[in-house]
Order: structure tokens, then C-alpha cells, then sequence
């Protein structure tokens, strides 16, 4: 596929990812981090974030499976994924987890099990997408062009 073939599915990419609101802002400023001498910044910060991710998700589950459910501490990592969610900007994600975290607080324990579950669902959604973008963006500099950046 020829470069400007592929450019231009990356910005169609890139335009449905923010239409979605899979990412947001703060994902397109990350990616401005990234440089020849960090070439893989946003992608290694990403995969970090899934690796925090899924571990908050696991602690989340079985947190909530006991008989005696912590809501502080659901809510405590409900609160480090918002976190780290707003800082790589997935916008869908932080935004479930300002729902999950309402429902925390007033200990609804199964809202706060379908939040968990939407939450889950969210991040491997997101990888997906985001693996098939840094995978574009990869194929275009393989292909001898160069990665706009994302407005």
C-alpha cells in the first residue's frame, strides 16, 4: 500500500478514535512527547497504562466478590485508573470510571459490578484500536513516509 494511501487511513483512523472518544486531547498531546529520541514513548506509557489497568481491574473484581465489599478501596482504584486514564487520554474509560466511582460511594454494589465490567470492556476495546493505530504508524514508517501529528 502506498504511503499516501495509508496517511490517509490513519487520519480517518485518528478523526474516529476522537469522534468516539476513545482518546481525547491528552492523547494527542502525549503523542507530541514523543520524539527521534524517544521513538517509542507513546507506546511504551500506553502499554504501561494497560499493564496498571488490568491490575486495578483484577483488584476491583475480586474486592467486589467479598462478603464484606471495601468501597474505599474499590473506589481508591477506581480513582488511580481515572487518574491514569485522563493522563494518556482515554476518554471513554476515565468517564465510566467518574460513574463507577458515584456508585462507590454510595455502596451499589452492583452498579459498581457493571461499571467494573464496562470499565474491562472499554480497555480491551481501547488496546484494540490502539494497537491497530500504532500498527498504521508503524506500516507508514516502514513504508518510507512520516506520522502527522494528531490534532
Amino acid at each position: 500500500m502506498a504511503v499516501k494511501q495509508m496517511l490517509a487511513q490513519w487520519n480517518e483512523f485518528t478523526a474516529s478514535l476522537r469522534a468516539e472518544r476513545f482518546v481525547d486531547d491528552q492523547f494527542s498531546q502525549l503523542k507530541q512527547l514523543q520524539d527521534e529520541s524517544s521513538p517509542n514513548f507513546v507506546i511504551e506509557v500506553v502499554y504501561l497504562f494497560f499493564d496498571d489497568s488490568q491490575k486495578l481491574i483484577d483488584e476491583m473484581g475480586r474486592a467486589l466478590e467479598q462478603n464484606s465489599v471495601d468501597f474505599k478501596q474499590v473506589d481508591d482504584n477506581v480513582h488511580q485508573l481515572k487518574g491514569s486514564s485522563a493522563s494518556i487520554g482515554a476518554a471513554r474509560v476515565k468517564s465510566w470510571c467518574v460513574a463507577f466511582r458515584d456508585f462507590c460511594e454510595t455502596k451499589n454494589l452492583e452498579m459498581c459490578l457493571r461499571c467494573l465490567q464496562q470499565v474491562r470492556c472499554e480497555c480491551v476495546l481501547l488496546r484494540s484500536k490502539l494497537e491497530y493505530l500504532f500498527t498504521l504508524e508503524r506500516n507508514i514508517v516502514e513504508a518510507g513516509g512520516t506520522v502527522p501529528m494528531m490534532e
